[in-house]
């Protein structure tokens, strides 16, 4: 049977709506299943099949397996339990953290899915894609369904379709050493000190091709002690990811500072990749996209499509619409390219699985 999607004007209120409530909940990376269980009891009455997998993925499945296609949605954001959730609109604006990413994204596909059937797709809504998750939902859906393509949908960066799989690489680094008093002990090697140093040379040894970041750094007991211990963790990104395994295998070349240890834990590591400009997945997403009136611009993101990309399986990540801000509290997404959104996600189904 074919796939279909009724050809009913979306309403970009009852999408926001759903986005509000699901940016409202806690569901920081680790911490997802209380959006799963809103999921569930916002689909109770929605066609297809729907069931929460090992890892706990909510997978709704139209249509017996094989998939032509899996869409992948992640349900996490980056914001922990200590984040002032809520979402206002302002000025033609939602804004909130984790408004677009990735709680609109999320309701968009329930918008479009929800009234669409019945053929052979898989839309699962995914754990761990942010932070260090691992990719842990994609990776696992990706391996359980073995989907013929993969369509990941992110919130914001409607502006383009995501070819380009950007890779990373997370590592920890943590120097220890024997302490002291600042005063009487004076020359003895202090952690926090031989971090910096440490951090200080990675920062300089990086370039457009490999960037860094250096997002979380602590240690140290007071003013007043030489720090025992240190730690920070380092990210490095690339699209390709042959400049990742070089980083990678460089790390072993590290040292701390005399009298000081260094050890190195790799928290993470996304693969980058990309799929050809010319591949038929590609061409049926821009097809579909001048349709509707939206550019044919391929870029670079970092989504769940990287765990498809890496596993042989061609995949695109599509932004639902346009934003500021993300990752930061003031995120914000604009209401008046809410049903474009839905609409595009519509076009695209239709259009892949005529392949």
């Amino acid at each position: 049977m074919r796939w279909y999607a009724e050809p009913v004007p979306f309403d970009p209120a009852a999408i926001a709506a759903d986005a509000v409530a699901l940016a409202g909940l806690h569901g920081g990376t680790g911490h997802e299943r209380v959006r799963i269980d809103w999921l569930q009891r916002r689909l109770e009455q929605a066609p297809g099949s729907r069931s929460v997998d090992e890892v706990g993925n909510l997978v709704w499945t139209f249509g017996p397996p094989p998939y032509r296609l899996a869409v992948l949605v992640h349900v996490d954001d980056v914001f922990g339990e200590a984040t002032t959730r809520g979402v206002v609109q302002r000025d033609g604006w939602l804004c909130g953290p984790g408004i677009g990413d990735n709680a609109i994204a999320v309701a968009t596909t329930v918008a479009v899915a929800e009234r669409s059937g019945p053929g052979p797709v898989a839309v699962v809504f995914t754990v761990g894609e942010e932070g260090i998750g691992g990719l842990r939902g994609a990776r696992h859906a990706c391996r359980e369904l073995a989907p013929g393509a993969v369509l990941a949908l992110e919130g914001h960066g409607r502006d383009r379709v995501f070819t380009g799989a950007v890779g990373s690489l997370r590592v920890r680094f943590t120097v220890t050493g024997p302490g002291g008093h600042s005063w009487w002990d004076r020359g003895r090697p202090s952690a926090v000190h031989g971090l910096v140093s440490l951090l200080d040379g990675i920062i300089a040894s990086a370039s457009a091709e490999l960037p860094v970041n250096v997002g979380l750094v602590g240690g140290g007991t007071g003013v007043n002690a030489i720090a025992a211990r240190a730690s920070a963790t380092v990210e490095w990104r690339a699209t390709a990811q042959a400049a990742l395994d070089r980083q990678e295998a460089a790390l072993a070349d590290l040292e701390a500072a005399p009298g000081l240890r260094l050890s190195v834990e790799r928290l993470d590591r996304r693969p980058a990749g990309s799929v050809p400009l010319t591949h038929p997945l590609v061409a049926a997403v821009l097809r579909a996209r001048r349709s509707i009136g939206l550019p044919a611009t391929t870029g670079d993101g970092s989504t769940d499509a990287n765990a498809a990309l890496a596993v042989g399986i061609p995949a695109v990540a599509l932004g639902c619409c346009e934003g500021e801000d993300m990752h930061a509290p003031t995120e914000r997404i604009r209401a008046d390219t809410i049903a474009a959104g839905a609409e595009q996600l519509r076009a695209v189904l239709a259009e892949v699985l005529e392949l």
